[in-house]
This record gives structure tokens, C-alpha cells and sequence, in this order.
């Protein structure tokens, strides 16, 4: 495969989340640029990946990385096969559509595991070995909800909320030491996360049509959409970026 010239050739990154969605069109654009990558998720589809894009330098794990242990087995198998990540895509996330009076403890735990705790787990793993190297860039998938309020997202708000602070938090603190942290902040994206989503609503039409209609481009994003915006701050082409926040909603924090 040809490289584009962003600075990912040869890159080992790790990409959360890859067996669906915006993961899997973020190893494909990192296979278009001929990066190392590291493909983890839940699913065991993940593995799916080497079938898929069999032409690329890619190895895959099956692990959660709200755990520490699994977190620990992915980065070890990427580092035995690859060396040291050099870029982590955090995008690995869960969802619960409850408001708060209807959000059990277990509930919470879940989505702030999913999507808060993960990315903490994956990112401590990650930057000693960026530090050393004096280079790095850490990259997550927020949401519109890490900025705004939502209905019926109450946890999920919380943990995107909580995954934009930490960016910010990391970004100043390691900015010294040649590391970039950034989010990408998603409106709704056409990926079975969102279909699971409105399935959990009263009238799945109904809520479909609203989504749409609350992003004043009227629709939603394709999952390579979002996938690019991720590569671009992962990539020496957002070199002097760091503790960034790119919405990419169709405008809609905007309206």
C-alpha cells in the first residue's frame, strides 16, 4: 500500500475499538498511510481485521480496556510484534440511554468504565514509552456530549465529559515532554452504536428523524468522516495541536 505522507509510515498505533464503525475506517486509513497497527476490541471480530486488510502490517487482540490486566496483554502482544506504540486512538465506548432517576449503580459503572476509565487505562500505558521517546500523540473519541447536554444520557454525558477534562488535564501536563493529547467530538454517526441507541428509544423512527434534524446539516456522519478527523491529530500533520477538542458534528454545537 502506497503511503499518503502524513508522518504515520511506519507508526505503530494502537487503535481501540477497531471492530466496528469508526474503528475499522481508522485502520483502514492507517493501512492507506502504511502505519504498525495494533487493532484491539471486545468483539472477537476484531480479528476479522487481518482478513480485511490482509495486505497491511496489523496484528489484533480481543481485550477490554476498561480492565487493566487486558489492557497490560494488548499493549504486550503490540509491543512483542511491533515495538512501542508510538500513537494510541482511544475509541473504544459504551452507551446507556437513561435519564439519571433511571440509571442504576451498575448502569454508571458501565459507561464511565466504557469510555472514561479506558481511556485512562490505555493512555498511563502508553506514555512512559512516548516520554522516553520524547514524541507521541494520544487521540480520543469525545462527543458532542462532552460539551453539551443531552437527554436520556445522563452517565454518558458524565463520561465524555470526563474524557475532554482529561485530554486538557494531559495535554498541558506532558506537552513538555513532546506528547500530544487531543479529541475528536462526534455528533451521531452512522454506525450500529447509534442504531443501538435508538433502538432504546421509545420510537426508534421518530428518534432518528430528531437526530437528524437537531445537526443543521441535517444529517448524521459517516463513520470515515470521524475516522479522519482522528488520523489527522494523531498525524504530524497536527504537530503544534494538543489539548484540542475538533468537533466534528455538522454543526451542531454551533446551532
Amino acid at each position: 500500500m502506497q503511503a499518503k505522507g502524513n508522518g504515520m509510515k511506519d507508526c505503530v498505533v494502537l487503535v481501540t475499538g477497531a471492530a466496528g464503525g469508526v474503528g475499522i475506517e481508522v485502520v483502514r486509513q492507517l493501512a492507506e498511510n502504511d502505519a504498525k497497527i495494533i487493532a484491539t476490541d471486545i468483539a472477537d471480530q476484531v480479528h476479522d481485521l487481518n482478513r480485511e486488510f490482509s495486505g497491511a502490517r496489523i496484528t489484533t487482540v480481543t481485550g477490554d480496556v476498561s480492565k487493566s490486566v487486558d489492557v497490560e496483554k494488548i499493549f504486550s502482544a503490540g509491543e512483542e510484534k511491533f515495538g512501542a506504540v508510538q500513537a494510541l486512538i482511544s475509541n473504544a465506548g459504551y452507551m446507556i440511554a437513561k435519564a439519571l432517576h433511571e440509571t442504576s449503580e451498575q448502569d454508571w459503572d458501565a459507561v464511565l468504565a466504557g469510555n472514561a476509565k479506558s481511556f485512562f487505562l490505555t493512555a498511563k500505558r502508553a506514555l512512559p514509552n512516548m516520554i522516553a521517546a520524547k514524541k507521541g500523540s494520544i487521540t480520543a473519541t469525545g462527543s458532542i456530549s462532552s460539551v453539551v447536554g443531552l437527554p436520556s444520557q445522563a452517565a454518558y454525558c458524565a463520561s465524555k465529559g470526563a474524557v475532554l477534562q482529561l485530554v486538557r488535564q494531559l495535554a498541558v501536563e506532558y506537552a513538555g515532554s513532546g506528547v500530544r493529547i487531543n479529541a475528536v467530538g462526534p455528533g451521531a454517526i452512522n454506525t450500529p452504536f447509534l442504531t443501538r441507541y435508538l433502538n432504546g428509544l421509545p420510537d426508534p423512527n421518530a428518534g432518528a428523524d430528531a437526530v437528524k434534524a437537531a445537526h443543521p446539516m441535517k444529517r448524521w456522519a459517516e463513520p470515515d468522516e470521524v475516522a479522519k478527523a482522528l488520523v489527522f491529530l494523531a498525524s504530524d500533520d497536527a504537530a503544534f495541536i494538543t489539548g484540542h477538542i475538533l468537533m466534528v458534528d455538522g454543526g451542531y454545537v454551533a446551532g
